[in-house]
């Protein structure tokens, strides 16, 4: 097999990754504390009427509730894929600003779940509850909207903007 060389990330890929995670982490860190300090459990705090509020809510689960209360299975795959993200940005030879945003948020994001799990007797703090008359959106946390939006960005670097790199990748050959 032919070895295909290392390609490390240059200084400002590392800027944006660990800044974004850096951010992210105390973003997240910071509006669970203050939301938790300032709201008596089950208390509403109305921010935008008929759409959004804060709600104080625990969740021993992962997105909507799987596998809730399993939290040495969910500590453990969290910190699997803190490990993959970094392989990831760290080996994987992307030169794609966007993918590094996309890995620091999704690092973000789940490093302030984690954090949450391991110091918060295996439940994250979540509080924001976007509703519509009596349907309300599964409560969720800044952490979640970092791990979303990392997500996404992803989806989209790998589906519309690396494939005409590769073609012209293959073009070249």
């Amino acid at each position: 097999l032919k070895q295909l060389p290392l390609v490390l990330p240059d200084s400002k890929a590392h800027l944006v990754f660990w800044s974004l995670l850096a951010g992210g982490l105390a973003l997240d860190l910071w509006t669970k504390k203050a939301v938790f300090d300032w709201l008596k459990p089950y208390e509403v705090l109305p921010v935008v009427n008929g759409f959004l509020q804060f709600v104080p809510a625990l969740n021993d689960g992962a997105a909507f509730g799987w596998f809730a209360g399993n939290a040495w299975f969910l500590t453990a795959v969290s910190t699997v894929a803190i490990a993959a993200i970094l392989g990831v940005f760290l080996l994987g030879g992307s030169r794609q600003r966007l993918v590094h945003v996309a890995l620091g948020l999704f690092a973000a994001g789940v490093c302030g779940n984690l954090y949450d799990r391991i110091f918060n007797d295996g439940s994250v703090r979540d509080f924001i509850d976007v509703y519509y008359r009596s349907y309300h959106w599964h409560t969720f946390n800044a952490a979640d909207s970092l791990l979303c939006v990392g997500v996404g960005l992803l989806i989209i670097s790998t589906s519309f903007i690396e494939k005409p790199a590769r073609k012209r990748d293959r073009q070249q050959k």
